[in-house]
């Protein structure tokens, strides 16, 4: 009885973990992470279209002509992004002042608002946009999440990152600023 009450639980289990995962991420996001480009090798130019930030205001590609740019795709439902942000937001309060260089995230959650409501609970303020299709056609995220990419001033990449990461490689972009 106690072998078959584990099993079923187990099963159990097993299938909401599966609905979970299919609620998480819908089919078409599946899809397109399976067709997401590589990371750009060092040294690739990399373009950066205009955008709309969640706070109303815009990113203007001219705004970061000249400038370092770290770029971040990030969702609110990963473990690894949860364990990366906080160290990128500590990174953007220490640095933000400092001219010569700029961050912008951007949320690939299902809706704004979801990208909205996390930022908020967690008290980020650095600047963020919502992937549209439109985003996604103009920068296509590389496969993986998160992924990180720091564009030098010569608009080429300096920093292509799939994955966590640890404060100690946050904190080492500064050796662009």
């Amino acid at each position: 009885m106690a072998l078959q009450r584990r099993q079923w639980i187990t099963g159990s289990l097993l299938l909401a973990v599966g609905a979970a995962r299919t609620w998480a991420q819908p089919a078409d996001a599946a899809a397109a992470e399976a067709k997401a480009p590589p990371l750009p090798p060092l040294g690739a130019p990399w373009t950066v279209p205009a955008m709309d930030l969640l706070d109303g205001g815009r990113f203007e590609p001219a705004q970061a002509d000249g400038q370092l740019l770290v770029l971040y795709w990030w969702a609110s439902t990963c473990p690894f992004c949860a364990a990366t942000t906080p160290h990128l937001n500590a990174f953007w309060q220490r640095h933000r002042q400092q001219p010569g260089w700029q961050l912008l995230t951007l949320s690939i959650d299902r809706t704004r608002e979801a990208a909205q409501r996390y930022l908020q609970q967690r008290g980020y303020a650095f600047p963020c946009v919502w992937v549209t299709p439109q985003v996604q056609r103009a920068m296509p995220k590389p496969k993986g999440l998160p992924v990180t990419l720091v564009r030098g001033r010569d608009g080429r990449i300096l920093m292509a990152e799939r994955g966590q990461l640890f404060k100690e490689d946050i904190d080492a972009i500064a050796q662009w600023l």
